[in-house]
């Protein structure tokens, strides 16, 4: 069995969950989330406060979906009770960020202030002129928009300029030497 496909998953208090024709709907105090999941392979049972996931036969694929399916599920069981967030930090002279209602105005360092506009599901707050909180109930969605956020300016090793995640560490590079 997969070591992660086998874990079970604690059902939070006010949680909700269903795995009916092909989709699991998974229902919240903050939202709710569904995903697809492949029914011949693949089951769910609630049991005790608990969701089991079982798979029907022992084909690699089977068990690589085992504990995908697992992991996904407890992602969303975190995402309706707690919630995600990231924090991007943004780096260098005179760059801030600013926000208009919903979507973001970026100032870093190009000839023009970057409009970015918000995704549905996901919520973007300027916490100070340098940082930036993107939160949400979907991991994936709150992971991709920081991505996104992230490539409008990468941080580059030379100064640390660019627009980076809170916890990544950016390798810095020496500069050339001034004479020998």
């Amino acid at each position: 069995m997969s070591r992660i496909g086998k874990a079970p998953i604690k059902l939070a208090q006010g949680v909700e969950f269903k795995a009916e024709n092909g989709v699991i709907t998974v229902k919240g105090p903050l939202g709710v989330l569904t995903q697809d999941y492949d029914v011949k392979n693949i089951g769910f049972n609630v049991e005790n406060g608990e969701i089991v996931v079982s798979r029907f036969n022992e084909e690699n694929e089977t068990k690589a979906k085992h504990g995908l399916y697992r992991a996904l599920v407890n992602n969303m069981v975190i995402g309706v009770t707690a919630g995600y967030k990231k924090t991007l930090i943004v780096n260098g002279v005179g760059w801030k960020v600013t926000q208009n209602g919903k979507d973001l105005s970026l100032s870093v360092g190009l000839s023009h202030p970057v409009e970015y506009k918000a995704v549905d599901g996901v919520k973007l707050t300027v916490t100070s002129p340098t940082e930036i909180e993107v939160s949400g109930i979907s991991k994936e969605l709150v992971g991709a928009e920081a991505a996104k956020i992230r490539a409008i300016r990468k941080p580059e090793p030379y100064h640390g300029y660019g627009i980076r995640l809170s916890d990544e560490v950016i390798e810095r590079k020496e500069g050339k030497t001034a004479g020998k």
